[in-house]
Protein backbone atom coordinates (compact mmCIF):
# COMPACT_ATOMS: atom_id res chain seq x y z
CA UNK A 1 0.00 0.00 0.00
CA UNK A 2 1.09 3.63 -0.83
CA UNK A 3 0.57 7.09 0.61
CA UNK A 4 -2.45 8.81 -0.90
CA UNK A 5 -5.69 6.86 -2.26
CA UNK A 6 -5.49 4.61 -4.71
CA UNK A 7 -8.85 5.15 -6.07
CA UNK A 8 -11.04 2.05 -6.18
CA UNK A 9 -9.27 0.10 -2.98
CA UNK A 10 -11.39 -0.52 0.30
CA UNK A 11 -11.42 1.23 2.87
CA UNK A 12 -9.68 -0.62 5.05
CA UNK A 13 -6.47 -0.18 2.59
CA UNK A 14 -6.36 3.52 3.14
CA UNK A 15 -3.62 4.98 5.16
CA UNK A 16 -5.53 7.24 7.79
CA UNK A 17 -2.28 9.13 8.42
CA UNK A 18 -1.10 9.80 3.97
CA UNK A 19 -1.08 13.57 4.64
CA UNK A 20 2.36 13.32 6.95
CA UNK A 21 3.66 12.43 4.19
CA UNK A 22 4.90 14.45 1.10
CA UNK A 23 3.82 11.79 -1.44
CA UNK A 24 0.41 11.70 0.15
CA UNK A 25 0.15 15.56 0.51
CA UNK A 26 1.34 15.50 -3.18
CA UNK A 27 -2.00 13.34 -4.12
CA UNK A 28 -4.54 15.80 -2.00
CA UNK A 29 -4.49 13.96 1.30
CA UNK A 30 -5.95 16.74 4.03
CA UNK A 31 -5.31 16.24 8.16
CA UNK A 32 -8.98 15.10 9.46
CA UNK A 33 -11.61 17.98 9.95
CA UNK A 34 -15.04 16.09 10.67
CA UNK A 35 -15.26 13.72 7.24
CA UNK A 36 -12.46 11.13 6.59
CA UNK A 37 -8.95 10.34 7.83
CA UNK A 38 -7.26 13.12 5.55
CA UNK A 39 -7.98 11.53 1.78
CA UNK A 40 -10.48 12.68 -0.73
CA UNK A 41 -13.31 10.12 -0.18
CA UNK A 42 -12.28 8.63 2.62
CA UNK A 43 -14.19 6.38 4.95
CA UNK A 44 -16.15 8.47 7.15
CA UNK A 45 -16.03 6.27 10.04
CA UNK A 46 -17.19 8.99 12.83
CA UNK A 47 -20.25 7.69 14.84
CA UNK A 48 -21.96 9.67 17.26
CA UNK A 49 -22.28 8.34 21.00
CA UNK A 50 -24.72 6.01 21.47
CA UNK A 51 -25.94 5.73 17.70
CA UNK A 52 -24.57 2.00 17.44
CA UNK A 53 -27.54 -0.40 17.25
CA UNK A 54 -26.89 -4.32 18.23
CA UNK A 55 -28.75 -7.28 17.32
CA UNK A 56 -30.57 -5.54 13.95
CA UNK A 57 -29.17 -4.92 10.65
CA UNK A 58 -31.17 -1.23 9.56
CA UNK A 59 -32.76 -1.53 5.89
CA UNK A 60 -30.49 1.95 5.65
CA UNK A 61 -27.21 -0.02 5.73
CA UNK A 62 -27.90 -2.26 2.96
CA UNK A 63 -28.87 0.53 0.55
CA UNK A 64 -26.67 2.89 1.87
CA UNK A 65 -23.56 3.97 -0.55
CA UNK A 66 -20.39 3.33 0.15
CA UNK A 67 -18.07 5.82 1.67
CA UNK A 68 -21.24 7.30 3.73
CA UNK A 69 -23.16 6.53 6.70
CA UNK A 70 -25.77 5.38 6.54
CA UNK A 71 -29.03 5.99 8.36
CA UNK A 72 -29.18 4.89 11.94
CA UNK A 73 -32.34 3.50 13.16
CA UNK A 74 -33.79 4.73 16.45
CA UNK A 75 -32.15 3.87 19.53
CA UNK A 76 -35.16 3.13 21.75
CA UNK A 77 -36.74 1.48 18.59
CA UNK A 78 -37.54 -2.56 19.31
CA UNK A 79 -36.19 -4.86 16.71
CA UNK A 80 -38.51 -6.79 14.72
CA UNK A 81 -36.27 -9.55 14.49
CA UNK A 82 -35.23 -10.15 18.05
CA UNK A 83 -37.13 -12.37 20.30
CA UNK A 84 -36.43 -12.78 24.53
CA UNK A 85 -35.23 -16.65 24.73
CA UNK A 86 -38.59 -17.53 27.09
CA UNK A 87 -40.76 -17.03 24.46
CA UNK A 88 -39.38 -19.45 21.93
CA UNK A 89 -41.08 -23.23 22.21
CA UNK A 90 -38.54 -24.85 24.71
CA UNK A 91 -36.93 -21.60 26.16
CA UNK A 92 -35.88 -21.33 29.69
CA UNK A 93 -38.05 -19.78 32.00
CA UNK A 94 -36.90 -17.19 34.22
CA UNK A 95 -37.02 -17.11 37.73
CA UNK A 96 -38.16 -14.52 39.51
CA UNK A 97 -36.37 -14.52 43.05
CA UNK A 98 -37.85 -12.23 45.93
CA UNK A 99 -35.11 -10.23 47.96
CA UNK A 100 -35.74 -11.18 51.87
CA UNK A 101 -37.06 -8.51 53.69
CA UNK A 102 -34.37 -6.96 56.57
CA UNK A 103 -31.62 -7.61 54.53
CA UNK A 104 -28.29 -8.27 56.03
CA UNK A 105 -26.90 -11.96 56.81
CA UNK A 106 -27.46 -15.22 57.42
CA UNK A 107 -30.86 -15.32 55.38
CA UNK A 108 -31.95 -11.40 55.99
CA UNK A 109 -32.01 -12.13 59.75
CA UNK A 110 -30.75 -9.13 61.57
CA UNK A 111 -28.27 -8.93 64.56
CA UNK A 112 -29.13 -11.33 67.25
CA UNK A 113 -30.40 -9.30 70.15
CA UNK A 114 -31.67 -11.79 72.02
CA UNK A 115 -28.83 -13.58 72.68
CA UNK A 116 -26.82 -10.35 73.20
CA UNK A 117 -28.55 -9.27 76.18
CA UNK A 118 -28.82 -13.01 77.82
CA UNK A 119 -25.45 -12.76 77.60
CA UNK A 120 -25.32 -9.58 79.39
CA UNK A 121 -27.72 -10.30 82.41
CA UNK A 122 -25.22 -13.87 82.78
CA UNK A 123 -22.16 -11.19 83.33
CA UNK A 124 -24.17 -9.31 86.03
CA UNK A 125 -25.47 -12.39 87.54
CA UNK A 126 -21.81 -13.70 87.96
CA UNK A 127 -20.56 -10.39 89.35
CA UNK A 128 -23.31 -10.21 91.88
CA UNK A 129 -22.37 -13.64 93.15
CA UNK A 130 -19.02 -13.08 93.32
CA UNK A 131 -19.49 -9.78 95.45
CA UNK A 132 -21.58 -12.17 97.69
CA UNK A 133 -19.73 -14.68 98.05
CA UNK A 134 -16.83 -12.50 98.61
CA UNK A 135 -18.63 -10.44 101.30
CA UNK A 136 -19.62 -14.14 103.38
CA UNK A 137 -16.13 -14.74 103.02
CA UNK A 138 -14.91 -11.58 105.04
CA UNK A 139 -17.48 -11.76 107.85
CA UNK A 140 -16.23 -15.42 108.06
CA UNK A 141 -13.04 -14.51 108.55
CA UNK A 142 -13.89 -11.65 111.37
CA UNK A 143 -15.78 -14.22 113.25
CA UNK A 144 -13.15 -16.42 112.87
CA UNK A 145 -10.20 -13.70 113.88
CA UNK A 146 -12.62 -12.60 117.04
CA UNK A 147 -12.32 -15.90 118.50
CA UNK A 148 -8.64 -16.70 118.94
CA UNK A 149 -7.58 -16.27 122.23
CA UNK A 150 -5.63 -13.47 122.78
CA UNK A 151 -2.73 -12.48 125.38
CA UNK A 152 -4.51 -9.90 127.03
CA UNK A 153 -7.52 -10.63 128.95
CA UNK A 154 -11.11 -8.50 127.73
CA UNK A 155 -13.34 -10.31 129.91
CA UNK A 156 -16.07 -8.12 132.68
CA UNK A 157 -18.19 -9.71 135.19
CA UNK A 158 -21.57 -9.51 133.05
CA UNK A 159 -19.55 -10.95 130.00
CA UNK A 160 -20.06 -15.14 129.55
CA UNK A 161 -16.82 -17.35 128.22
CA UNK A 162 -16.95 -18.08 124.54
CA UNK A 163 -17.14 -21.66 123.89
CA UNK A 164 -14.06 -21.50 121.69
CA UNK A 165 -12.05 -24.73 120.88
CA UNK A 166 -8.26 -24.63 121.50
CA UNK A 167 -5.95 -26.12 119.02
CA UNK A 168 -6.07 -29.41 120.12
CA UNK A 169 -9.82 -29.58 119.47
CA UNK A 170 -10.85 -29.71 123.14
CA UNK A 171 -14.42 -27.87 122.54
CA UNK A 172 -16.29 -31.08 122.33
CA UNK A 173 -15.39 -32.43 126.25
CA UNK A 174 -16.74 -30.94 129.12
CA UNK A 175 -13.43 -29.18 130.39
CA UNK A 176 -12.98 -28.70 134.02
CA UNK A 177 -14.48 -26.02 136.77
CA UNK A 178 -14.07 -25.09 140.27
CA UNK A 179 -15.20 -23.26 142.50
CA UNK A 180 -13.24 -21.86 146.05
CA UNK A 181 -14.25 -24.53 148.37
CA UNK A 182 -12.24 -26.84 145.57
CA UNK A 183 -9.54 -24.65 145.87
CA UNK A 184 -6.10 -25.80 147.97
CA UNK A 185 -5.12 -22.96 149.92
CA UNK A 186 -2.20 -22.14 151.18
CA UNK A 187 -1.18 -20.85 155.13
CA UNK A 188 -3.00 -17.39 156.12
CA UNK A 189 -6.31 -17.85 153.34
CA UNK A 190 -9.12 -19.03 154.14
CA UNK A 191 -13.18 -19.14 152.68
CA UNK A 192 -15.69 -16.20 153.10
CA UNK A 193 -19.50 -15.36 152.29
CA UNK A 194 -19.80 -11.83 153.65
CA UNK A 195 -19.88 -10.00 150.20
CA UNK A 196 -22.77 -11.13 148.39
CA UNK A 197 -22.07 -11.91 144.70
CA UNK A 198 -20.04 -14.86 144.48
CA UNK A 199 -21.49 -17.78 142.26
CA UNK A 200 -19.78 -20.63 144.54
CA UNK A 201 -22.06 -23.05 145.90
CA UNK A 202 -23.36 -21.21 149.00
CA UNK A 203 -21.61 -17.60 148.03
CA UNK A 204 -17.96 -18.84 149.01
CA UNK A 205 -14.95 -17.07 147.99
CA UNK A 206 -11.55 -17.26 149.07
CA UNK A 207 -9.73 -14.46 150.99
CA UNK A 208 -6.45 -13.87 152.20
CA UNK A 209 -5.06 -13.38 148.59
CA UNK A 210 -3.55 -9.84 149.27
CA UNK A 211 0.16 -10.60 151.24
CA UNK A 212 3.15 -11.70 149.50
CA UNK A 213 3.33 -15.60 149.25
CA UNK A 214 -0.46 -16.32 148.83
CA UNK A 215 -1.21 -19.04 147.04
CA UNK A 216 -3.86 -21.10 145.83
CA UNK A 217 -3.78 -24.26 143.84
CA UNK A 218 -5.93 -26.12 141.56
CA UNK A 219 -5.27 -29.91 140.12
CA UNK A 220 -6.92 -30.18 136.82
CA UNK A 221 -8.33 -33.74 135.70
CA UNK A 222 -9.92 -34.65 132.40
CA UNK A 223 -8.02 -32.82 129.67
CA UNK A 224 -8.29 -35.36 126.50
CA UNK A 225 -5.75 -33.47 124.45
CA UNK A 226 -2.98 -31.43 124.99
CA UNK A 227 -3.20 -28.06 123.33
CA UNK A 228 -3.77 -24.14 124.05
CA UNK A 229 -6.48 -23.10 126.79
CA UNK A 230 -8.38 -20.39 128.34
CA UNK A 231 -8.02 -20.20 132.21
CA UNK A 232 -11.08 -17.95 133.33
CA UNK A 233 -11.16 -16.39 136.89
CA UNK A 234 -14.35 -14.77 138.74
CA UNK A 235 -13.16 -12.50 140.94
CA UNK A 236 -14.09 -9.05 143.00
CA UNK A 237 -11.93 -6.03 143.84
CA UNK A 238 -12.58 -3.08 145.65
CA UNK A 239 -12.52 -0.88 142.56
CA UNK A 240 -9.09 -0.72 142.07
CA UNK A 241 -6.33 -3.29 139.51
CA UNK A 242 -5.01 -6.71 141.00
CA UNK A 243 -2.98 -9.31 139.22
CA UNK A 244 -1.57 -12.62 140.05
CA UNK A 245 1.73 -14.90 139.00
CA UNK A 246 0.34 -17.83 136.90
CA UNK A 247 2.12 -20.77 137.11
CA UNK A 248 0.97 -24.19 134.37
CA UNK A 249 2.93 -27.76 136.00
CA UNK A 250 5.51 -25.33 137.51
CA UNK A 251 5.94 -23.00 134.70
CA UNK A 252 5.22 -19.23 135.01
CA UNK A 253 3.82 -17.50 132.23
CA UNK A 254 5.48 -14.56 130.68
CA UNK A 255 2.18 -12.58 132.04
CA UNK A 256 0.87 -12.30 134.69
CA UNK A 257 -2.96 -12.78 135.44
CA UNK A 258 -4.66 -10.30 135.27
CA UNK A 259 -7.72 -8.96 137.49
CA UNK A 260 -8.22 -5.83 136.76
CA UNK A 261 -11.28 -3.65 137.32
CA UNK A 262 -12.48 -3.51 133.64
CA UNK A 263 -16.11 -2.29 135.09
CA UNK A 264 -14.93 0.98 136.77
CA UNK A 265 -17.07 -0.42 139.92
CA UNK A 266 -16.60 1.97 143.26
CA UNK A 267 -13.70 2.02 145.43
CA UNK A 268 -14.23 0.27 147.71
CA UNK A 269 -17.51 -1.34 147.21
CA UNK A 270 -16.74 -5.59 146.95
CA UNK A 271 -20.14 -6.34 145.89
CA UNK A 272 -19.97 -4.43 143.03
CA UNK A 273 -16.56 -5.30 141.88
CA UNK A 274 -17.59 -8.83 140.71
CA UNK A 275 -16.24 -9.56 137.20
CA UNK A 276 -14.65 -12.38 134.68
CA UNK A 277 -10.95 -12.20 133.61
CA UNK A 278 -8.90 -14.69 131.46
CA UNK A 279 -5.31 -16.06 130.11
CA UNK A 280 -3.68 -18.24 128.13
CA UNK A 281 -2.63 -21.47 129.24
CA UNK A 282 -1.11 -24.70 127.51
CA UNK A 283 -1.94 -28.05 128.84
CA UNK A 284 -0.70 -31.29 128.57
CA UNK A 285 -3.32 -34.43 128.33
CA UNK A 286 -4.51 -35.84 131.31
CA UNK A 287 -3.80 -34.07 134.76
CA UNK A 288 -2.21 -30.40 135.27
CA UNK A 289 -1.68 -28.34 138.00
CA UNK A 290 -2.38 -24.33 137.85
CA UNK A 291 -1.69 -22.09 140.51
CA UNK A 292 -2.00 -18.26 141.11
CA UNK A 293 0.50 -17.22 143.49
CA UNK A 294 0.79 -13.32 145.05
CA UNK A 295 4.76 -12.76 144.56
CA UNK A 296 6.89 -9.86 144.97
CA UNK A 297 5.27 -7.15 142.41
CA UNK A 298 2.12 -8.12 142.17
CA UNK A 299 -1.05 -6.28 143.54
CA UNK A 300 -2.97 -9.29 144.84
CA UNK A 301 -5.97 -7.69 147.01
CA UNK A 302 -8.66 -9.39 145.39
CA UNK A 303 -10.93 -12.33 146.51
CA UNK A 304 -11.34 -15.90 143.98
CA UNK A 305 -15.06 -16.96 143.30
CA UNK A 306 -14.56 -19.77 140.68
CA UNK A 307 -11.95 -20.98 137.90
CA UNK A 308 -12.68 -22.97 134.86
CA UNK A 309 -10.65 -23.79 131.52
CA UNK A 310 -12.17 -23.13 128.38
Amino acid sequence: MTPGNNGASTPEDDDPFGYLYADGQANGAQPPSGGGYGYPNSVNRVRAVGTRQYGQQPQSAQTAPYGQVPQQASYSQPNAHYAAPETLPGGAQTAHHATPAGGGGRGGRGPNTKGLLIGAIAVVAAVVIGIGVAMLGGDKDKDDASDKPGTTPTQSEESKPSPSASKGGAAKQDLPKTDAKALRLSPGMTTASEFKGAKADGGVYVTGFNHVGAKVTWTVNGIEEAGDYRLYARYSVPGVDANATLLVNGKANTQPMGLKNFINSPKGDWEKGWQTSWAPVTLTKGTNTIELECNEGNQCDAVLDQLWVQ
